[in-house]
């Protein structure tokens, strides 16, 4: 945002009895407020804030669960918040299939958080049991994605 623009707020602000103004452009926003004698605090830069994830729907009568199921293996867990994809792109084939072998380092699944690309690896070797996201499915922190036998 243009500093000519944050001065004039000020300006505005001064010139009304409003006590705080917060201005979005895009994904910036600026947030001007007086303080308690009636100065001003600094500007506060920050982007806009992300859309809120949707909730994931309940797990259907299938049990893919990890905590109420029956599988018996470990599970890969999301380190982080965001967006479940199995393949590096909707044309390629997905990393990893109910039954393939997989061994420590491979990667299982791709998870996407603030427009970057995380690659997920496992972390011992065996089989993968199941797939417990759909791909393109939000995702939440520490959420079982595969569960590795």
């Amino acid at each position: 945002m243009d500093i000519r623009k944050v001065k004039k707020l000020i300006e505005l602000l001064e010139a009304s009895d409003v006590a705080e103004i917060e201005i979005k452009e895009g994904e910036e926003a600026v947030r001007i407020s007086r303080g308690p004698t009636g100065g001003y605090a600094l500007p506060q830069y920050m982007p806009a804030p992300a859309p809120a994830p949707v909730a994931a729907p309940a797990p259907a009568a299938a049990g893919d669960s990890a905590a109420g199921s029956s599988y018996t293996g470990d599970p890969v867990k999301s380190p982080m918040v965001g967006t479940f994809y199995r393949s590096p792109s909707p044309t390629s084939k997905p990393f990893v299939e109910v039954g393939q072998q997989v061994k420590a380092g491979d990667v299982v699944c791709i998870i996407e958080a603030m427009k970057m690309m995380n690659q997920i690896e496992t972390s011992k070797a065996g089989t993968i049991e199941a797939i417990l996201v759909e791909d393109g499915e939000p995702v939440e922190f520490d959420q079982p994605l595969v569960i590795i036998s």
